[in-house]
Parts: C-alpha cells; sequence; structure tokens
C-alpha cells in the first residue's frame, strides 16, 4: 500500500532566547548612554525658523486681535477670548508652517517623496523578527494579511533571515480559532511563522511585546512590529532590515502607512487625504525631526536590544483614566529610544499599508483611546533624560486633543458677550486680515497638496487627472468642514468623559464596513443636533454672529446624515466609479486573502 506524504507541523514557537528588560526610572538620575549619541545636524537651526514663523503669525493675528477689541477698552471676555484665541491660532500656524516648508521640500526634489527602498543595500547577515500583535480580529483577515507578507518576504529574499510571529492576546475561543488558522497557515509558509497566546493580556498590546522580548529578543537583531491591520511588501520589510544592519546608531525606523482596505466612503474619503496632503505634512515633520522623530506603534523596525534596554515601561502612578498602564505607549518608547542616544527616524518609503476605521463612530472610538494615552503624557514631560526634541513630540500630542475643547470654549465665551454685552463681539475680534490669515492656515495645505498632485504628470494621472483631482479636492473640502465640528464636540464629550474618570477600555476595533442607518445613529446625536440648534438660534440675538456660525450650525445638524451616508460602501463604490477619490497607490488589502 503506498503511503501519503503529509508535512509536518511546525513547531508554534522556536527555542526562548530570553533578554533582560527591565523597567526604566522616569524621574531621578537619567540612565547613561549606552551608545555612542546621535548628534543631529542643523536640527537646532531648522526648528528655530519653524518656531519663529509660527510665533511670528500668531504674535500678528492676536496682536490685530487685541487691537480691535481694545477699540472699547478690554473687558473680563476680551480677556479670556485672547487667552484662548492665542494658543489656538499658534496650532494652526504651526501645521501650516510645517505642510509649507514639506510643500517646499517636495517640489524642489529635496525630499523625493514615497519611494520603493533603495535596490543597491546590502544583503541581509542578521536575523529579524516580524512581529503582528493581535486582539480578536477577524481570523481570515489576519491570516490572509500574513500569507501575503510571508509570500512577499520570501519573494524578497528574506525567507533565511526573517521570522513571523502572531502575538495573540485574543480569548480562548478566539484563539482556538487563530490556532487551527496558524496550523494550515504555517504548514504551507515560506519563512518560519510562529504563533504564541498569551493567557492573561497584561499591558495590552505593550505588554504583549514587551513578552515577547524577555523570552525570545536575544537571538533577533531587530524587530518589525504590526498592527492587526498592518500591510507591508517584502521588499520594504527587507530593505527597511537592511537599513537596519548598515546604520548601527538606528534605534527605530518608522515608515510612514498608507490607507488600504478602503470600502465605504469615509474610508475613501480618508484615503484621499492621506494620499494628496500626506506627504506634504509627512516631508515637513521629517525634515524638523531628523533623528529625534517620533513611533506610531506600528510599521517600524527597532532595534531588539536597544528597545529591551531602554523602553521597559513603568505603570504611572494613580487610578485610570490618567494613571496604571501608559496607553499610548509608542510615543514614550521612541523618547526612551533618544534618552539613551539611539537615532529615531521616520521614512517615507513605498509598501508599507494600514487599514482605516470604516466609519466616522469607529474612528472617534478608536480616537478617544488615542486621546486617554496623549493626555497621559502631560504627566511626561519633566521625564528625566528626555530631549527637548521628545517633550515637543509628548506636548503635540497630547494639545491635539485640547484643541476641539478650546475651539468649543472660544466659541461659546464669544457667544456669551455677545448676548450679556450686546456687542458684534465676533466680527469686532475677526478684523478681515485675521480672518484672510485664518483661511490661508486652514485651506492652504490643502491648495498645497493639489498643486503638489498636478505638478507631474504620472502622479496626476494616478489621481484620475485635472478634472477629477480637482473635483476631488472641492468634495473633501465639504466633507471636512462638515466633519469639523462634529469631531470637535465628539472630542470634548471624550473629553469630558476622561474627566469624570470613565477610561476608555480596550475594545477590539471594528474594521468591517456596514453601514449605519440613520434612526440608529439620531438618539447619539442629540447633543451635535441640540448644539447645532444652539447656535441657529444665534439669529435672535445677533445675525451677524449666527452667520459667522452658519458652518458649524450646518455640520452639527447634518450630522446624522453625514454619519451614515459616508458608513455605506455601496455609496463609495459608486462614486469612485466616476472618478471621485481615486486613489494614486495601489490597494494591497486582498492580497494573498
Amino acid at each position: 500500500m503506498m503511503g501519503t506524504h503529509v508535512n509536518a507541523l511546525p513547531r508554534p514557537l522556536p527555542e526562548e532566547a530570553p533578554l533582560d528588560m527591565p523597567i526604566q526610572q522616569l524621574d531621578g538620575i537619567p540612565p547613561a548612554v549606552r551608545e555612542v549619541a546621535t548628534r543631529p545636524h542643523g536640527l537646532v537651526v531648522k526648528r528655530l525658523l519653524l518656531v519663529s514663523l509660527t510665533a511670528v503669525l500668531a504674535l500678528a493675528a492676536s496682536s490685530e486681535v487685541r487691537a480691535a477689541m481694545s477699540a472699547n477698552g478690554l473687558d473680563v471676555f476680551d480677556i479670556v477670548l485672547l487667552l484662548f484665541f492665542v494658543p489656538l491660532f499658534s496650532w494652526l500656524a504651526f501645521g501650516f508652517v510645517s505642510s509649507t516648508i514639506g510643500f517646499i521640500q517636495l517640489m524642489s526634489g529635496a525630499h523625493p517623496g514615497f519611494a520603493p527602498v533603495p535596490g543597491t543595500l546590502p544583503a541581509l547577515r542578521k536575523r529579524t523578527a516580524v512581529l503582528m500583535p493581535v486582539y480578536n480580529e477577524s481570523v481570515e483577515g489576519v491570516f490572509g494579511r500574513v500569507r501575503a507578507m510571508t509570500a512577499s518576504i520570501h519573494a524578497a529574499g528574506g525567507e533565511s533571515h526573517i521570522d513571523f510571529f502572531i502575538l495573540s492576546d485574543s480569548s480562548a475561543e478566539h484563539g482556538a480559532q487563530e490556532r487551527a488558522a496558524w496550523e494550515a497557515a504555517a504548514m504551507a509558509s515560506p519563512i518560519p511563522l510562529y504563533y504564541r497566546r498569551r493567557e492573561k493580556n497584561i499591558a495590552r498590546k505593550p505588554g504583549n511585546v514587551a513578552e515577547w522580548v524577555r523570552r525570545f529578543g536575544a537571538a533577533y537583531e531587530c524587530m518589525l512590529v504590526l498592527d492587526a491591520d498592518s500591510m507591508m511588501s517584502g521588499q520594504a520589510i527587507v530593505g527597511l532590515a537592511s537599513i537596519m544592519e548598515a546604520r548601527p546608531s538606528l534605534g527605530l525606523l518608522q515608515s510612514v502607512p498608507m490607507i488600504t482596505g478602503a470600502h465605504t466612503l469615509f474610508q475613501r474619503w480618508m484615503r484621499f487625504a492621506s494620499e494628496a496632503y500626506g506627504p506634504i505634512a509627512s516631508a515637513g515633520l521629517l525634515w524638523w525631526s531628523g533623528s529625534e522623530a517620533n513611533f506610531w506603534g506600528h510599521n517600524a523596525i527597532l532595534r531588539t536590544r536597544a528597545f529591551a534596554e531602554s523602553c521597559g515601561l513603568p505603570e504611572l502612578p494613580g487610578k485610570p483614566p490618567f494613571g496604571g498602564h501608559i496607553l499610548s505607549h509608542d510615543m514614550v518608547e521612541s523618547a526612551l529610544l533618544r534618552r539613551r542616544g539611539w537615532a529615531v527616524h521616520m521614512v517615507m518609503i513605498a509598501g508599507s499599508y494600514e487599514e482605516f476605521p470604516p466609519t466616522i463612530i469607529d474612528n472617534a472610538i478608536r480616537d478617544r483611546r488615542w486621546m486617554q494615552g496623549n493626555l497621559q503624557h502631560l504627566r511626561l514631560l519633566g521625564a528625566s533624560g528626555l530631549s527637548m526634541a521628545s517633550r515637543l513630540h509628548l506636548l503635540i500630542g497630547a494639545t491635539a486633543y485640547l484643541t476641539s475643547p478650546g475651539w468649543l470654549l472660544l466659541l461659546l465665551a464669544t457667544i456669551a458677550q455677545v448676548g450679556i454685552t450686546d456687542d458684534d463681539s465676533l466680527p469686532q475680534a475677526s478684523p478681515p486680515g485675521v480672518l484672510a490669515l485664518t483661511v490661508v492656515l486652514l485651506f492652504g495645505p490643502k491648495l498645497m497638496g493639489l498643486i503638489w498632485m498636478l505638478s507631474d504628470g504620472e502622479r496626476r494621472r494616478g489621481f484620475g487627472g485635472w478634472s477629477r483631482a480637482i473635483r476631488s479636492v472641492l468634495v473633501e473640502v465639504v466633507l471636512a468642514m462638515l466633519l469639523a465640528p462634529n469631531a470637535m464636540l465628539m472630542q470634548t464629550k471624550a473629553l469630558v468623559g476622561l474627566l469624570l474618570g470613565r477610561p476608555s477600555g480596550w475594545h477590539t476595533q471594528n474594521r468591517e464596513a456596514q453601514r449605519i442607518p440613520l434612526h440608529a445613529i439620531l438618539p447619539d446625536l442629540r447633543d451635535h443636533l441640540l448644539l447645532g440648534l444652539g447656535f441657529a438660534a444665534t439669529a435672535w440675538i445677533d445675525p451677524v454672529t449666527a452667520l459667522w456660525l452658519s458652518p458649524l450650525t450646518i455640520g452639527l445638524l447634518a450630522s446624522p446624515w453625514l454619519i451614515s451616508l459616508t458608513s455605506d460602501d455601496g455609496l463609495g463604490t459608486r462614486l469612485a466609479e466616476r472618478g471621485l477619490f481615486q486613489a494614486r497607490l495601489p490597494d494591497v488589502a486582498q492580497q494573498g486573502g
């Protein structure tokens, strides 16, 4: 009788190679620098220029507003308005200046934008581990991405130096499905594919990765960290590992992922915005960050020993939401790597992708979790040994979630002043020059993005040509104006919830496209509708103020329809067929599925 050949099931895990990962002390005497410190060249001048231009714009606007208010003498309301106006306008100015620098970098050719990893890099000599932490995710989706990436790594020639780990924090029931899927994938994988599930998901994703480092880290020079929705080409993975080997002072190399797997109108809109305006913002960020860049927690490669000796995260004193485990661990880990002297760079390469939440509601849920983590960073600004750039990254990340409540309080204070003093305060506090400058700061990056899109023939064709690119930008601007007041109120409500002691929790992120019916969303948007009606009611107090508020009023009152329509994948497909929000980069979500 002839036997049937059956492939033996691979081992779920390799031999352990423990690596010590001590918990870091964030106060007192900072640790000694273990490597030759990376000293950025020219970054001080660049940052001084960035801050100076921001200050010039903010001071010019605030001086004109103060002069307009002083015409009838400053009162308490005027002082409160100025206290809100100056930091909020400075935030707008900072983003505009950084984007303008990025625009100049791209248009002049000083930065190439997204480009393939150079093919002349040396061949790999050391081992790298690709880590994909998962938490009750779609098994089919996760292993479809895993099969695609393992095949692509093999095609790029990295099979003898790169291992792939699926690090699960899923429930026992979900873990059983993952284990079965791993067995099938591992037997067919062209590179070593391992699977491990923790019984207790302590400290969430950073605890998951730290547990791997302490058990297996000594066997690997580098680890490339993904999210469950990440996709990277084998060329990008092998290329990043080669760069790390060639530059031993590098502790972390963060790629800038583009959006893939867009189905709903919201996802297609966000993908277009990221491809149209994202390169400008990213090039500006790279320009002033240099070797003191940031970590976004995924689609990045880290030197394992550097991470182990630098990034053992302590728990913050107190209870959640602002105490306990550090949620937005990535920005803190990049700061701790810099504290040890390791270089932290960001690179714009082709072949790095992530998915995006399918609806405005799902995005707001994720945003609330990020808000809690980023606001924890305010407690870390005084940590010992951090560079000024690291403190700036932490401050920017935290204050980004304070601008929405700030704008809402500024608007409410203005309306109160109009109602109490019977004065045309909003028009008076918004001189024509300041209004014009505000429009430039808000819409200038979008115009620069359009110019960049149309300036190159191949890139222009990728966005669908002149007509489709211009129409897409115009529609995107309208949708962004409608979304802005909704995002402002959602972030304000999330902040209030955190201040009342309600942590965001850790829930599986919804990644499936499913339209939200209008009747289902209406009960959750009462606050939006009431605030919109309140803004509209200012017409009885002062029609001019109501006119200034009308874009916000329309956005809030239209919020149920905006959320419902943009969650529709059918509408997204139909608009895409007409050339709206055409993607320049290929969609890789279905590879290997």
